[in-house]
């Protein structure tokens, strides 16, 4: 299992996802689909679009990996977790199949994904990329858009070590003559999905490629407990548009544009989608997908908030939306694993704060302690305190009602904090 421990159980191969579908009679091309990759933010871009697919009236599903608490996250109709039995049901069934075919726990994943979104007859998936794209378990599928919603350094040992290099492994999503919407990323990146569009699709390639940032404009960013983001439409005579979403936070100034453009794609092929709609889904994306872990407050007072950045863009854009937040003191409780650029990560982070360095319950995680000793090089001060849990206990000990407590660095470490213990101490 990947998340586990890592690269060691990545297979780079199509072929164990390819066998597993074939024996289950292709139930990926059953149902319309999405997909999605990214460095940053497909997460967040896939439960946009599936609540605004959702809003429009589609039966949606959604695959997102990994999951915070429940298994079932992954899999999603209509924002309601497979069920149990399923999953149950399906791993028995399918055990003399995995047992010729050794899949690993990613492609069993995204088999169960397929099959279930076929008995339950979804007009359209919305479909997360575990890890890159070309190689990804995932890209047996043949979407009526592709989305590379970011590029960064992340999954160096298996990837590349250059933002180039890891942009053509995400662009392996990119299909024949399927449309393509770029997101946030460096415009020097933009040539490599151009030449790979044109390789796939031929001439015909510039019309399929949409880059966000040109055709969206972001005029205006407010934070509160609903992000307020006004945004201009360029090639439309320059509309404007007033958005409120219930992900508060400010990098997802960067994700909207990438899901209005995906919007434009989806009309003219003729999904009955209006922004109207669009507007009203981001509304409540949280309770409509089940979305957590993005700048999420589970307590006001003192505040704490849940946060699953884990590289070093996504902590650039956590320190950048630490500057525009108040508070009186800040309580850090970092945990990562072993695998990211944790020097990368390390540097970004603000000197003035209390820091509890803790870890995950996985082997990848990487220990408090040597977690703590790479940290005091850049003057970051703290404890090494094993579990989440009782680091949060520790940092409320100490914090009075307008501090703020922020948990960061690993979805893993998020994913074991106790929301119901810790959402009830205001």
């Amino acid at each position: 299992m990947f998340s586990r421990i890592g690269a060691a159980a990545y297979k780079p191969s199509l072929s164990n996802t390819l066998a597993l579908c074939e024996a289950l009679g292709n139930p990926e091309r059953s149902f319309r689909t999405i997909h999605v990759a990214g460095t940053n933010g497909k997460g967040s871009v896939s439960h946009l679009l599936a609540a605004i697919l959702q809003e429009a009236g589609y039966k949606t599903g959604l695959y997102t990996s990994p999951h915070l608490r429940d298994f079932r996250e992954r899999i999603r109709i209509n924002g309601i977790p497979c069920p149990e039995s399923f999953v149950i049901d399906f791993t028995a069934s399918g055990y003399p199949l995995i047992e010729s075919v050794q899949p690993s726990f990613f492609e069993i994943t995204v088999a169960m994904a397929f099959q279930y979104f076929a008995d339950n007859k979804v007009d359209i998936a919305v479909i997360e990329t575990g890890l890159g794209g070309r190689l990804d378990s995932t890209n047996v599928i043949q979407p009526d858009l592709s989305v590379i919603t970011s590029i960064g350094l992340d999954h160096m040992n298996i990837l590349g070590n250059t933002c180039e290099a890891i942009a053509v492994e995400k662009a392996g999503i990119i299909k024949t003559n399927t449309p393509v919407v770029l997101g946030h990323m460096d415009t020097s990146l933009y040539s490599i999905f151009d030449e790979i569009t044109h390789r796939v699709s031929g001439d015909g390639a510039r019309q399929l490629i949409h880059h966000a940032d040109k055709e969206w404009r972001v005029l205006e960013c407010k934070p509160g407990d609903l992000l307020t983001i006004l945004i201009r439409e360029e090639n439309n005579d320059a509309k404007e548009f007033l958005f409120e979403l219930d992900l508060p936070g400010r990098y997802q100034q960067h994700n909207l544009p990438t899901v209005l453009s995906c919007v434009r794609v989806l009309q003219q092929l003729q999904y009955d989608i209006s922004f109207e709609q669009a507007k009203n889904a981001v509304r409540k994306v949280v309770s409509t997908t089940g979305l957590h872990g993005r700048w999420e407050t589970i307590n006001k007072y003192p505040r704490i908030i849940l946060e699953v950045a884990h590289n070093e863009d996504g902590i650039r854009q956590v320190v950048q939306q630490l500057e525009k937040t108040p508070y009186n003191r800040l309580f850090i409780i970092i945990g990562m694993v072993k695998d990211k650029e944790i020097n990368a990560v390390l540097c970004q982070l603000p000197l003035a704060a209390t820091y509890y360095f803790s870890q995950a319950s996985l082997p990848r995680a990487l220990p408090a302690k040597e977690l703590m000793q790479m940290a005091a090089v850049y003057g970051l001060k703290g404890e090494a305190i094993l579990g989440v849990n009782d680091a949060i206990q520790k940092a409320l000990s100490q914090a009075t009602e307008n501090d703020l407590i922020l948990i960061c660095g690993s979805i893993f470490l998020v994913g074991e904090v106790d929301v119901k213990r810790f959402g009830s101490v205001q």
